[in-house]
């Protein structure tokens, strides 16, 4: 494993710290990790938020509801770049769908279903704080796991696209 320079640590950490405050529901800890003026947009569903004020409403609508991760939720790395003012992380997104997902999966009600999704994340740094969230998702894909639309004739897949990703992880 390649040693990260203080620059590219320190980016990760702030990074750290961001996902974690999510992860336990922390709005105010949320939003003191972001700049003031920062944007996230989840590109799919092109759910997210625009200032400070409109990613406060954003988190507020959604982490504060319930409607961000589902209880079950796992992350598993697959990649990671940092450079000095940029993170990107490829992952494997987990769930089931017991509630619904306000940025993922919006208005739709539960299904119990379980999902597997490669997914990106590209979060833009300034003086340590984040300026920008950029996510990225297969929607087709999420919806077929889901029952929600049907494959068949159609260039899409499943569950099938987070299995190859695994599989090319393990090459790595």
């Amino acid at each position: 494993m390649t040693k990260l320079s203080a620059e590219k640590q320190a980016i990760l950490d702030a990074f750290q710290k961001h996902v974690d405050a999510e992860l336990r529901k922390d709005l105010d800890t949320t939003l003191s990790t972001m700049t003031p003026d920062p944007h996230l947009n989840n590109i799919p569903t092109t759910i997210g938020g625009v200032g400070l004020e409109g990613v406060r409403r954003f988190y507020s609508s959604l982490l504060l509801a319930g409607k961000f991760f589902p209880p079950d939720t796992e992350m598993i790395p697959v990649s990671r770049t940092i450079d000095e003012h940029q993170l990107v992380e490829e992952i494997i997104f987990k769930f089931t769908h017991t509630a619904e997902i306000g940025w993922m999966l919006p208005q739709i009600a539960p299904t119990g279903k379980r999902v597997e999704i490669p997914l990106v994340v590209i979060v833009g740094f300034s003086n340590g704080k984040v300026t920008h969230e950029h996510i990225y998702w297969d929607q087709a894909s999420v919806l077929v796991q889901l029952g929600l639309l049907n494959p068949a004739g159609l260039p899409v897949k499943g569950v099938e696209t987070a299995k190859k990703m695994r599989e090319l992880r393990q090459r790595l």
